[in-house]
């Protein structure tokens, strides 16, 4: 159960799940309010349900008991829950049925949640994923009554057949990027693939790409991704502070984009500039496992991910000097490259996930 499936790490793991379950001979039902990943989820053979169980709205519990029907009659061995308003009617429903018949039970923690009995739900499961480390010490040091052993850290992963290391876009796509954007010729780019948000860092993003021209760098700056609908007024903000600047030329918003991986494969670096830790950073990781440079704020799943793939890429949280510093350095020479070992597989991801529903169906 998830809110919706329209972008975003929770929505591509639920993907990756459900089609890792059909092809091992396993049936899968995604329950949410529909997306534009919907119909890529149904062609992989997922069984979606379209019901709004991400709506906060008190008319929402009103599918806890059209749920507990529906568990009674599929009597599925697992019920997995990947977000707070999802998991509050899963849990609602699953904890009224017998307990000698009822799934197994399992939540993921997905982000840094605050701290607070609405965001506990996401501690009840029979078995509590972490999406990293770091999310681990956020359940012990938040929720310090979750037993230990009910948690597992499995990190989010990328495949290296999606994406490859050292892959480059074939020439149909960059003749199509060069006609749409001719004036990242013969310019080094650097790219923020994130939502439109403050804590993203985006006007921070502007800031060290006006250093870096300042400091001679031929650079164009690529911001991929929409405003979040609620942002509108601090999107408008960094339109504002762009043409203030006179960098309107400088700083190109192609908004949300299917083919963020040719865009990061034929950026120079990508960067991260979350002011709040990640809880993991997919794109980050897809940057990385393509052999990208990345450059990022030290903390949360993407700190995890550098100290593992690329430690020169660390930058003290917040400090725009240090990135400028590094970002300066690496235009000025061989930008250093990943290691090819990328631990963070979704081969393992999924694997781990379906080796802890055998857990506890074994139990």
């Amino acid at each position: 159960m998830v809110p919706a499936l329209e972008a975003g790490g929770v929505e591509t793991g639920t993907l990756e799940m459900g089609r890792f379950l059909v092809e091992s001979g396993d049936a899968s039902i995604v329950i949410s309010g529909g997306g534009r990943l919907e119909a890529r989820l149904e062609a992989e053979g997922t069984r979606h349900l379209t019901w709004p169980v991400g709506r906060k709205s008190a008319r929402t519990l009103l599918y806890v008991r059209r749920l507990r029907r529906l568990l009674e009659t599929e009597r599925p061995d697992i019920l997995h829950l990947r977000s707070r308003v999802p998991a509050w009617i899963g849990w609602l429903a699953w904890r009224k049925m017998d307990p000698e018949t009822r799934p197994a039970l399992v939540t993921t923690v997905h982000g840094f949640y605050s701290v607070n009995a609405y965001s506990r739900i996401m501690t009840r499961g029979e078995r509590v994923i972490a999406v990293s480390e770091s999310v681990r010490d956020y359940i012990r040091r938040n929720y310090p009554d979750t037993p230990g052993e009910r948690i597992r850290v499995i990190p989010r992963g990328v495949s290296a057949v999606t994406h490859p290391y050292g892959f480059r876009p074939d020439q149909a796509w960059l003749a199509r990027w060069c006609e749409d954007f001719p004036q990242l010729e013969e310019r080094r780019v650097i790219t923020l693939p994130a939502r439109i948000t403050r804590w993203k860092g985006a006007m921070e993003f502007v800031e060290v790409v006006s250093r870096l021209r300042a400091a001679g760098h031929a650079v164009k700056g690529l911001i991929v991704g929409e405003p979040h609908p609620c942002k509108r007024r601090y999107y408008e903000e960094l339109l504002g502070d762009i043409a203030e600047r006179g960098m309107a030329d400088e700083i190109l918003l192609p908004g949300h984009r299917s083919d963020l991986r040719e865009i990061m494969a034929v950026s120079d670096v990508v960067v991260s500039l979350s002011s709040d830790p990640e809880a993991f950073g997919r794109v980050t990781l897809e940057a990385l496992a393509l052999g990208r440079p990345v450059a990022a704020f030290d903390h949360g799943g993407v700190g995890e991910q550098l100290a593992e793939l690329l430690p020169a890429g660390r930058v003290p949280v917040g400090d725009l000097d240090a990135m400028t510093r590094l970002l300066d350095q690496w235009l000025r020479g061989d930008p250093p490259r990943p290691v090819r070992e990328n631990p963070f597989t979704r081969e393992r991801m999924v694997a781990s996930t379906r080796e802890v529903y055998r857990e506890l169906l074994r139990r």
